[in-house]
């Protein structure tokens, strides 16, 4: 199946899609905030350039989107119909920066979590899995 959008109007619609200060990360942030944690926001000179940062537990949290960053759940597990071949390279491509930008904070040392958007469902959960990173 081709794209139903010619090549310009597709340029124009993927340039809406955010990459910071997305729904996901804005509650995340919330929830660190109700914890009382300080943290810092896209540091870019830290690899990856997490979203949010806690420099002092040298912990950096990447917030994903399950079919951006190709999770396993079921969201992120739907292929496109259209044009599948280049969304399979690309979120290809996504996966394997955040292997790498995961690796590089690791070998500085860096606690790295993964918070996915499929997470966001269990307020409740999330914010026990955020009070035990900020614990230990």
């Amino acid at each position: 199946m081709t794209d139903v959008f010619d090549a310009q109007k597709r340029s124009a619609v993927m340039a809406t899609v955010k990459g910071k200060d997305t729904k996901p990360e804005m509650r995340v942030r919330r929830l660190l905030t109700q914890l009382g944690a300080r943290y810092r926001l896209h540091r870019k000179d830290l690899p990856g350039s997490p979203d949010v940062v806690l420099p002092g537990r040298k912990l950096a949290i990447f917030v994903h989107g399950c079919f951006w960053h190709g999770h396993d759940c079921r969201r992120g597990a739907r292929e496109p119909k259209a044009n599948a071949e280049y969304w399979q390279a690309k979120i290809g491509r996504n996966r394997a920066r955040d292997t790498a930008s995961l690796n590089a904070l690791q070998a500085m040392n860096w606690r790295v979590e993964t918070v996915w958007e499929c997470e966001m469902k269990d307020e409740a959960a999330l914010k026990r899995r955020l009070e035990s990173l900020l614990a230990g």
